[in-house]
């Protein structure tokens, strides 16, 4: 099952993470996100006090699951700021499979806690990520030329630092909601408490940050709605993979939504892939398959 609901979030994640690009650059990073969070607040707390779960939770759980709960928020707000603005300005086939490496800092931090694979889940572990690297980095000497230009020009490429605090930031969350939440509060009520956090928040800091929350108009809000459904979604389907298989089989499938990213833009938009990314989707299939034994 945990490969099941690895597959579906990393489908949710790149398909919302393929919607964000058209966004961002329409309203920006900071409003973005914190209107597409307002959507899952509103969907899941409607859900969430109407059946009563919200109350019970309140009344039978201790502080601490709540206040890990809030540190793992604390860090995916920040996760989600640097990834949408490495998606802003950066080259999508070079920030995606740095920002998909949160799979390898959550699995890292599973095995020091404890959490035991067998040799042959190691093994499908370590072929998918490498799967989605060769997916999401094309290897062709026109995109390595160009790579390289803006590499002189900036030091890095553009992008690629908010690419890797995105990486380290959901990396250090996930670990902390598969072992010291999720069993405790739920997935419905952790992602809940995402969507509401991180839109007061980003409320609270806008002056600070000298960024608007100015309502946005037209056909910027088509992208939000469904960023907001599908991202809130995927969201959810992780967080009970989290509780109902290994934390690492689940974070590294997930994070194959770089890879899913790409394929969208070579189906959506007509982009085309190299064949060392053509090489990289058999290779996920391989570690997909060592997984599943």
């Amino acid at each position: 099952m945990g490969i099941v609901f690895g597959l579906v979030t990393a489908l949710g994640w790149s398909t919302a993470d393929f919607l964000v690009r058209f966004s961002t650059r329409l309203i920006g990073t900071y409003r973005t996100l914190f209107f597409m969070q307002l959507i899952g607040m509103f969907a899941l707390g409607i859900y969430l006090i109407g059946t009563g779960k919200l109350a019970a939770l309140l009344s039978s759980t201790s502080w601490q699951p709540w206040a890990w709960a809030v540190l793992a928020i604390l860090l995916s707000i920040l996760g989600s700021l640097t990834l949408y603005r490495a998606y802003e300005i950066g080259v999508l086939m070079v920030v995606a499979p740095i920002t998909s490496c949160y799979a390898a800092v959550t699995s890292a931090l599973a095995f020091l806690t404890g959490e035991m694979v067998s040799q042959v889940h190691i093994m499908g572990l370590v072929v998918a990520l490498t799967g989605v690297v060769l997916v999401a980095t094309p290897l062709g000497s026109a995109f390595a030329a160009r790579k390289k230009r803006v590499a002189m020009r900036s030091g890095l490429p553009p992008g690629v630092l908010w690419a890797i605090v995105a990486s380290l930031s959901y990396g250090v969350s996930f670990w902390i909601l598969g072992f010291y939440v999720n069993h405790d509060l739920g997935a419905i009520t952790t992602t809940w408490l995402t969507r509401l956090i991180t839109p007061c928040l980003l409320a609270a800091c806008a002056p600070l940050a000298r960024q608007s929350l100015k309502l946005p108009r037209g056909r910027v809000w088509w992208y939000i709605g469904a960023i907001g459904i599908i991202d809130t979604i995927a969201f959810v389907t992780y967080n009970v993979g989290l509780t109902v298989a290994q934390i690492s089989i689940v974070s590294v499938i997930s994070s194959l939504y770089s890879a899913v990213t790409v394929v969208l833009a070579w189906i959506v938009l007509r982009e085309r892939l190299q064949r060392s990314q053509w090489f990289g989707i058999g290779v996920v299939l391989a570690g997909l398959i060592l997984v599943n034994i």
